[in-house]
């Protein structure tokens, strides 16, 4: 397989897989942690590496080492793999999710943005999503009518913070996600709901409904549940671990164990919130985007614009929902008719959102 992303959280639960199943790695694509890759390289072999940036290919410790987004798009066009893993972060996921559908490739997709974004122009067919709420949803399908879906969320790093103190709360305060370590940017999505709202427009896409709703459940032991017709409800209970929805989507099946099982009388109890609009502003807009989900491409640029700039302490906290909202106001009327427009919408939204 082709791993997008090894050094990152998922691609490192991925390689994990691999090791756990003898599984070929052909190319590995990372972005700057160079050490990591290194040792990544020493224990898969793969015949080819690609990185962010070239002037880190003299520290690479291979033989075939390129760099840049047209390479990692050739990687994949070159490659006998037939299963591309993208772990790839943002916007920057698409075009590799594209080019491994040109090619006739299994994707086991991490990188949310790109049905965020271009979910109408993507053929989901090709697709096994790598995320614990969408596998959950899989998972628990069943050849039932459903009446509704629902997934679930942490709350993120300022779930229990006075509401009140929100706009002055630092950078390190953002990053303290309280059940989960992962990248930067995604546990800022999370603070902000942002993530769950991603997650929302994946739903519609993978499994066709617009009957989708998040709550919060603060031990992130029950990832999704579906409501059937018949007025049951079946959640889907595991411990927090990606591996297992990345064994399913890069296997197809998985007979062996991969986490511990739950114990119930340990965890003693759940406890489930409401996603509270005051909390997390960005949650105003939840049914106009799941009623226009080509809105997607335009909270996706407005968002990765002010994280950066939050990340960068140029910004508050509570300025990042207000440039996402700001932007959908803006673009409230926006569609999308090709792949192309989706890239220049997602230009014109980033451009007014730098100001």
């Amino acid at each position: 397989m082709i791993v997008l992303g090894s050094t990152g959280s998922i691609g490192v639960n991925t390689l994990n897989i691999a090791r756990k199943f003898n599984l070929n790695v052909e190319v590995l694509v990372a972005g700057n942690n160079i050490e990591l890759l290194n040792q990544q390289i020493k224990e898969f072999n793969p015949k080819k590496v690609v990185i962010a940036n070239s002037e880190y290919i003299k520290d690479v410790k291979h033989t075939c080492v390129k760099a840049g987004e047209e390479e990692i798009l050739y990687a994949i066009e070159q490659s006998e793999s037939k299963t591309v893993v993208n772990a790839l972060v943002g916007f920057l996921g698409l075009r590799p999710t594209l080019k491994a559908i040109e090619c006739n490739k299994k994707i086991a997709l991490a990188n949310k943005e790109s049905l965020v974004v271009a979910g109408k122009f993507i053929d989901q067919t090709k697709l096994s999503p790598i995320d614990s709420e969408h596998f959950g949803l899989w998972y628990l399908l069943q050849n039932r009518k459903i009446s509704s879906m629902i997934i679930t969320a942490s709350g993120g790093s300022f779930r229990d913070y006075p509401i009140n103190e929100l706009s002055k709360v630092s950078v390190k305060e953002a990053l303290n996600h309280p059940n989960w370590s992962m990248g930067n940017k995604i546990t800022i999505d999370s603070a902000t709901m942002t993530n769950k709202m991603f997650e929302l427009i994946e739903a519609a896409w993978l499994f066709d409904t617009k009957k989708v709703d998040a709550i919060i459940e603060t031990k992130s032991l029950i990832h999704a549940l579906v409501n059937f017709q018949d007025g049951s409800t079946t959640a889907h209970i595991a411990n927090a671990s990606m591996q297992l929805p990345i064994a399913y989507a890069i296997l197809g099946k998985c007979d062996e164990n991969i986490l511990q099982a739950v114990d119930l009388l340990k965890v003693g109890n759940l406890e489930f919130r409401k996603i509270e609009e005051e909390r997390y502003p960005i949650w105003q807009v939840k049914n106009e985007i799941l009623n226009n989900l080509d809105l997607g491409v335009v909270l996706n640029a407005a968002n990765e614009v002010a994280v950066s700039k939050f990340l960068d302490s140029k910004i508050g906290f509570l300025d990042i929902p207000k440039i996402s909202l700001k932007a959908l106001n803006k673009f409230s009327n926006i569609s999308a008719n090709s792949i192309d427009e989706i890239f220049e919408i997602d230009k014109e939204v980033r451009k007014y959102c730098e100001f």
